[in-house]
């Protein structure tokens, strides 16, 4: 599971539970999650089109900041904007040079017009589009872009797909459709003021069977459930997958959904 499920139908309640959940499991984040392939930043260059070097940059929902740091890396001037304590303090903790202003998406602690791309990576489902959509046209100068991204898991491979129909059955949540939805540009800007353009990047990793269900183990499904039913899960789970991959070596395979509009 890579993409969490937009608000509805939860309550309000259950899902600012689910939002603030990382929180307490920062580290494990930033150890386990995936990270995003070089060519999901050529992407970005390509439909915002300007390169990364010397853009002013604000990561929204930086998280423990696994994209801040690749934009860093790209020569980008990039703020990273992070709301929860818990993943403030990682970020920190992981990347002492690179700033950080705790924000949110629906309400931007930054100027006018003084951004040249404005990225979340796995956070603008969290965010309120209502607020965030006119918080991001305020915040990017013209001919700036804002630029969305969701790894996914690549369903057309079989043992993704079964693991995620054994997601469903066991939580009631159809992963893959709540990703592919979160991605959808009416979902994205329901107002119909951005004009999205969208790629898919496909990338994988080889990661330790251990690595794999603490990845799993990450998502606020599991994160907001009772222990014991996590533990019995990713027991289960890890039965499953050895049959798979017996020498315990997982190869996760991924689908970086990518959205991108360029402001007038």
């Amino acid at each position: 599971m890579t993409a969490s499920p937009s608000p509805a139908p939860e309550s309000a309640a259950a899902y600012a539970a689910r939002a603030a959940s990382f929180n307490a499991a920062a580290a494990a984040y930033a150890a386990h999650r995936p990270s995003y392939p070089p060519a999901l930043f050529d992407a970005v260059e390509e439909l915002a089109g300007r390169p990364l070097t010397g853009a002013r940059v604000a990561d929204v929902g930086a998280g423990t900041g696994i994209s801040t740091a690749l934009l860093h890396e790209r020569g980008a001037h990039v703020l990273a904007v992070e709301p929860g304590d818990g993943m403030a303090a990682q970020f920190r903790s992981g990347h002492p040079a690179l700033p950080l202003v705790r924000g949110s998406g629906d309400a931007l602690p930054l100027a006018d017009t003084s951004l040249d791309l404005l990225t979340y990576a796995q956070a603008w489902h969290w965010t309120d589009p209502a607020r965030s959509v006119p918080e991001a046209l305020r915040v990017l100068r013209p001919g700036g872009a804002l630029a969305l991204w969701w790894n996914t898991d690549a369903v057309d491979v079989d043992w993704i797909a079964e693991a995620g129909r054994r997601v469903g059955r066991a939580f009631g949540v159809d992963t893959p459709a709540e990703a592919q939805r979160a991605a959808r540009t009416d979902r994205a800007d329901p107002s119909g003021q951005l004009d999205f353009a969208r790629r898919q990047v496909r990338w994988s990793r080889r990661v330790p069977l251990d690595t794999h269900l603490a990845n799993i183990a990450s998502h606020s499904i599991f994160l907001v459930c009772p222990p014991d039913r996590r533990t019995a899960y990713l027991a289960e789970e890890r039965e499953h997958l050895l049959k798979v991959f017996p020498d315990g070596i997982v190869e996760e395979t991924y689908d970086v959904l990518l959205l991108v509009a360029v402001t007038p």
